[in-house]
């Protein structure tokens, strides 16, 4: 794919603000003159948003407004004018329900800071879960010129002389205890060694994958994905892209141009060769729904069968994101797949090049870590969608995580109707249940939680942890955190709170699940389960805010994103009248 610059000089954005003579025009000039600016920065050089995601309550995200003056460094260098805006945050760790929920209502918020104030591009500066899908999303809607820089993974965390991971150690310590495995102590003594500096989670989790997934877009520079956040590099790359922006602008390079579907199908292998989080299914949907490409769950079990997952990182490996980056990170894998005939090479980037040449150089330091093509971790990665009568509009795992011996199973379904159930019943050693059985819980997808909260890795009942049993077949309309593990199926769509077929099943059913034949079924005639969605009442329903009000009312089905309806498509950055 080819890109033509636009001409240059032309009139920006930003000027129908702070251009000319008029009263309106000296208004807006006037007021930010008050912070010191001189004349000739509103001359008509590209004015660059950094749209900041730091919070003290996004811990992810903490060091970022370090980043942010490295980012506007590289702007004043290469000619533009930067104004740092503070965004929408929602952090995975402190939201409740649950950051999911909000993801929605940052993109919105986001969306209409960057078309209502006086910028010509910007820079996202993300971290944290939700935040990259957010920025991402609200920047294809406006479709002004916008790259991604992410704050980076945290070091290594150590515990014992063992590299533990932030979150996937969390559930395996956790269930060490419920299985006596670990004391209470030990757990508590290794809290601060999981998560001890600044960055995002350490494995190949939703906000890794996610930093992934927007440098396989074409939306990030090149190598940008997997730099320690306390790295000086990391640093080094937030001044590049202030750099990268500018020039952006005055060739008017947008998200429309990079954001095509021979990206998003780079990316969906991409995901697969990583072992990349469940969650970036319902994120890249949701994108593409910004930009109307059409991509599907089918598309993600078409193009990630095939993709082996080559990277060795936990949850689904052993490394973590340091040991990524030291082996050369992702423009390795991206060249892997180039060389497999898995990448589209032509596609676009915010480089202004195409992906093949940013990475076709790269080297693999590390064959333990980035595997070669004939001893991969897994032969078979990418997403696995399955359908059957339990999930019509399908239902998600993650073969690179999952137990090979449960990837054909049949067993009882022991049912929780909803997360408080859940955690009533599940430490009680009278329930009825062993590491034959299917667990399944309701009401927890997109409406129901409300939000997706990520409770579909449900934790095993002690009793089953102390027989030596590590997993279990779990299925929700959940996610599951992206450091998480497990023979877990998610996603099931339609959700139980707007009566899909989950909202029926009850304890003793029996469940056959075949992820080879992508098959997941309820053992009952047609009849009976028609009978019983025809008895069903909805008992979910109940918002207790007007964002969540409006999140009920119109959020969509994980399997097309679960996008609020009227936020689909693009809208553009065109400037409204000014009032003064």
């Amino acid at each position: 794919m080819s890109f033509t610059p636009a001409p240059w000089p032309r009139k920006l954005r930003s000027q129908e603000w702070y251009g000319g003579t008029t009263k309106d025009s000296i208004y807006h000039r006037g007021w930010l003159k008050n912070q010191g600016y001189p004349d000739d920065l509103f001359d008509g050089r590209p004015i660059i948003g950094v749209l900041n995601t730091w919070s003290d309550l996004t811990p992810c995200n903490g060091h970022l407004r370090e980043l942010a003056e490295k980012v506007k460094a590289g702007i004043w260098e290469a000619g533009g004018f930067p104004v740092e805006v503070p965004v929408f945050s929602a952090s995975e760790n402190t939201f409740r329900p649950t950051a999911m929920m909000f993801r929605n209502l940052a993109a919105l918020s986001i969306e209409e800071q960057m078309r209502g104030q006086p910028i010509d591009g910007a820079v996202l500066l993300v971290g944290c879960d939700k935040t990259t899908p957010s920025l991402l999303m609200a920047a294809a809607s406006v479709d002004m010129p916008a790259i991604v820089v992410t704050g980076g993974p945290m070091l290594n965390g150590w515990f014992h002389g063992e590299a533990v991971g932030a979150g996937t150690h969390l559930w395996r310590f956790s269930e060490a205890v419920k299985a006596g495995e670990m004391t209470q102590q030990e757990f508590l003594d290794a809290e601060s060694a999981v998560t001890r500096s600044s960055g995002t989670c350490n494995t190949m989790g939703t906000a890794s994958s996610m930093a992934s997934m927007a440098e396989a877009l074409g939306m990030a520079l090149s190598g940008n994905a997997a730099i320690p956040a306390v790295d000086a590099r990391r640093r080094t790359m937030a001044q590049l892209t202030g750099r990268r922006i500018v020039q952006m602008v005055k060739d008017d390079l947008k998200p429309s141009d990079i954001l095509t579907r021979e990206a998003f199908e780079n990316a969906i292998r991409v995901n697969g060769a990583v072992g990349g989080s469940t969650n970036t299914v319902v994120h890249l949907l949701a994108i593409a729904g910004r930009v109307g490409i059409d991509i599907t769950l089918d598309d993600w079990d078409r193009l990630g069968r095939d993709v082996s997952t080559i990277v060795d990182l936990q949850p689904s490996g052993r490394f973590l994101m340091e040991e990524f980056y030291y082996a050369g990170g992702l423009p390795v894998v991206l060249k892997r797949l180039g060389e497999a005939g898995q990448l589209h090479r032509e596609a676009l980037t915010v480089s202004g090049a195409q992906i093949w040449d940013e990475v076709k150089g790269a080297i693999n330091y590390n064959e333990e870590v980035i595997r070669p093509a004939d001893r991969p971790l897994t032969e078979k990665g990418g997403i696995a969608v399955l359908r059957g009568n339990i999930a019509p509009n399908g239902a998600i795992l993650k073969p690179s995580a999952a137990s090979p011996h449960l990837m054909k199973h049949t067993g009882r379904a022991v049912v929780f109707e909803d997360i408080d159930d859940y955690k009533a019943k599940i430490n009680d050693d009278d329930l009825d249940i062993d590491e034959t059985c299917i667990m399944v819980l309701k009401n927890c997808g997109p409406r129901g939680y409300p939000g997706m909260a990520e409770v579909g890795n449900m934790g095993l009942p002690p009793k089953v942890l102390k027989k030596g049993i590590t997993d279990m077949i779990r299925i929700s309309d959940a996610r599951m955190s992206g450091t998480a593990y497990g023979t877990v199926i998610l996603h099931t769509s339609p959700e139980a709170a707007v009566g899909g077929p989950l909202a029926v099943v009850r304890t003793g059913d029996m469940i056959e699940v075949d992820v080879a034949a992508r098959r997941i079924h309820l053992d009952v005639t047609e009849e009976d389960l028609a009978a019983r969605l025809a008895g069903w009442e909805p008992t979910h329903d109940r918002a207790t805010s007007g964002y969540e009000w409006l999140h009920q009312t119109h959020v969509g089905g994980a399997d097309t994103g679960a996008d609020l309806d009227f936020l689909k498509g693009c809208r553009g950055a065109a400037v409204g009248k000014d009032s003064h």
